[in-house]
C-alpha cells in the first residue's frame, strides 16, 4: 500500500487499516518529519530527521508511541521536541548499551583441598546429606590423601599412575573396601571440579584404578541364631546400649539414623518413630511404624535415660555423655555380642522373609526405593496406621516368638528384661548397692557411676508421662507375664 499524507488525529488514526502486506506511512501533513508506521497488526508514532554532528550527516529514526497509548495531540508535541533536539545537534536516542563480554575463562587449576572445600560445601551440604556420608567424605580425602592436598589436581590428572598407586597402598594397609571407597570418593571430587575448570583432563584417572573385587556382606542370622544371641544381648550391663541394639533388631533401621532419634521425633499417640536424617538426606525422612514390642522398648528407655543423664535424656532417645548427647558408638566386641549395628539390619531383611512379610512391605519397612514405574503410585503414609503396622507387629511377634516362644526354654534373666515393665527396670537399677551400681557409658573408657541416692531424687522429678502402656500394665496385673509368642 502507498504512503499517505493526513492530518494525524485521533479519528483518521482509527480508520486507518492494518497493512495486508509489510509497512506503510502515514505522514502528517502539519509536522514534517513525524508519522506513523502502520504495520500487519501495529501502529506506532515515529519520527525521522537528518543529525549533523562535526559536518557529518546521518538519519535520525526513532519510534514516539503506540497508537492508542497517547492523543495523538501529545504524540505531535513530543514528536516535535525530539524533532527540535536532532535540529539542535542532539541525538536524542537512548545510548545502546555495550555488548557484554563473556568472561575470560579462568586457568587457575585448583588443589586438591580446594576442590574437596567446594564439594563438600556445594554438594554435600547444599544437598542436605547426612552427617555419616559428610563424615565418610571427609575420612577419606583428610585422612587417605592428606599428602596430596595441597597439589594441583592437574598433577593427578596427568599422572593417572599416582592414583593407582595410592589404590594399591590404601589396599594393603586399610583393606580393599576402603580403598575403593576412598577412589569413588576422590573421583565425585575430580568430576565436580572439572565442571567449574575445563583446564583439568577431561579424563578422570580413577580410570586408571584395578578395583578390588567387593562382595556384600552376609552377616546376617536366622531364626535358629536368635536365642543365643539375645542371651548374650541380655547380659550387656549397660540398659540404653541393651535397648538399643534390641530396636535396631525390631525396627531393621540404619545405626547411625537409630541413634540420632529425639524424643520429639517420636509420636505415641500414631505409634510411629520419625526418621529425619536417614540415608539419602532429609528429603528422604520417614516415619517406621512401631509395634508392641517396640513401644515397650521406647517406654522403657524413656523410663531409665533421664535418670541415667538428666539432661541428655529429655532430649535423645539413646542419650549419653558424649559431645552430640545422644549416643555414638554402637559397636560391641564380637565376644560380647556377636551381631550388632547393619548386621542386624541384614537380619530384620532375611527374617522378614521368613516371616512371609511381602517384598514391597520390606521396602516400605526399611525405606528401600521402590522399583518399577508401577510402583511409584504407592504413597507409603496412606498404608502407614494400618496396613504398614500391620506387618511390623507381625515381624516383631515372629522375632520374639523364635527366642521365648514355640517351646523354647529361655534365661530367666532374659525372659525377666523383655517382660519387664519400665518401672520393674527401674526398680531393679536403683536396688543395687551404691559401690556396686555403675555403667558403662559411650565409647571412652571412662566409667560413669550411678549413685542410688540421686536417681532416686531424678525420679521425682521425672514427668507423668512416662510410664507404661496401660495394656502392658494390665496384662502384668493379670499375670500375664510372658512374651506373647
Amino acid at each position: 500500500m502507498p504512503d499517505l499524507r493526513l492530518a494525524l488525529t485521533d479519528k483518521n488514526l482509527i480508520g486507518l487499516p492494518f497493512a495486508a502486506t509489510g509497512q506503510y506511512r502515514a505522514r502528517d501533513t502539519e509536522l514534517g518529519g513525524f508519522f506513523v508506521l502502520v504495520g500487519s497488526r501495529t501502529k506506532s508514532f515515529m519520527i525521522q530527521a537528518d543529525l549533523r554532528i562535526d559536518g557529518v550527516r546521518q538519519s535520525v529514526r526513532m519510534k514516539v508511541a503506540d497508537v492508542g497509548d497517547i492523543p495523538a495531540r501529545d504524540a505531535r508535541a513530543k514528536a516535535k521536541t525530539l524533532l527540535g533536539r536532532i535540529a539542535g545537534g542532539e541525538d536524542p536516542r537512548p545510548p545502546r548499551a555495550e555488548p557484554v563480554k563473556p568472561p575470560e575463562p579462568s586457568s587457575a587449576i585448583p588443589t586438591l583441598r580446594e576442590a574437596w572445600d567446594r564439594f563438600r560445601t556445594s554438594h554435600l551440604e547444599r544437598k542436605n546429606r547426612s552427617k555419616a556420608t559428610v563424615r565418610m567424605y571427609r575420612d577419606h580425602m583428610e585422612r587417605l590423601f592428606a599428602d596430596w592436598l595441597d597439589w594441583p589436581l592437574s598433577k593427578i590428572g596427568d599422572e593417572p599412575r599416582l592414583l593407582a598407586d595410592r589404590h594399591d597402598k590404601i589396599s594393603a594397609d586399610n583393606g580393599p573396601a576402603i580403598a575403593n571407597g576412598a577412589m569413588r570418593s576422590f573421583r565425585a571430587v575430580y568430576n565436580h571440579a572439572r565442571k567449574t575448570c575445563r583446564a583439568l583432563p577431561a579424563e578422570n584417572p580413577s580410570l586408571a584404578i584395578d578395583w578390588n573385587p567387593e562382595q556384600r556382606k552376609d552377616t546376617a542370622m536366622g531364626v535358629a541364631d536368635l536365642p543365643a544371641w539375645f542371651a548374650q544381648l541380655a547380659a550387656i550391663p549397660n540398659p540404653i546400649r541393651r535397648e538399643y541394639h534390641l530396636l535396631m533388631l525390631l525396627s531393621g533401621s540404619r545405626p547411625e539414623a537409630l541413634k540420632a532419634v529425639r524424643i520429639e521425633d517420636l509420636n505415641l499417640r500414631d505409634r510411629v518413630m520419625h526418621i529425619r536424617a536417614p540415608k539419602g538426606g532429609t528429603a528422604r525422612a520417614f516415619d517406621i511404624p512401631l509395634s508392641r514390642a517396640m513401644m515397650e522398648c521406647i517406654f522403657r528407655l524413656r523410663r531409665i535415660g533421664p535418670v541415667i543423664y538428666p539432661r541428655s535424656g529429655r532430649e535423645w532417645l539413646f542419650p549419653s555423655d558424649s559431645p552430640s548427647g545422644h549416643m555414638e558408638e554402637h559397636k560391641e566386641k564380637r565376644t560380647v555380642l556377636s551381631h550388632w549395628g547393619n548386621d542386624l539390619r541384614q537380619t530384620f531383611r532375611t527374617i522378614g522373609q521368613a516371616a512371609e512379610i511381602s517384598e514391597v512391605d520390606m521396602h516400605l519397612l526399611m525405606n528401600h526405593s521402590l522399583p518399577g514405574v508401577n510402583s511409584g503410585y504407592i504413597t507409603r503414609s496412606k498404608l502407614m496406621r494400618d496396613h504398614l503396622r500391620g506387618a511390623q507387629e507381625k515381624l516383631s511377634t515372629f522375632i520374639l516368638a523364635g527366642v521365648v516362644g514355640r517351646g523354647r526354654t529361655a534365661p530367666p534373666e532374659l525372659t525377666r528384661w523383655l517382660n519387664s515393665t519400665s518401672r520393674m527396670l527401674l526398680d531393679d537399677l536403683l536396688s543395687e548397692h551404691p559401690d556396686t551400681a555403675r555403667l558403662k557409658a559411650g565409647p571412652r573408657a571412662a566409667i560413669r557411676r550411678l549413685e542410688v541416692q540421686a536417681a532416686r531424687v531424678a525420679t521425682h522429678a521425672l514427668p507423668g508421662v512416662l510410664i507404661d502402656a496401660p495394656s502392658r500394665r494390665r496384662r502384668l496385673r493379670e499375670g500375664g507375664g510372658n512374651v506373647r509368642s
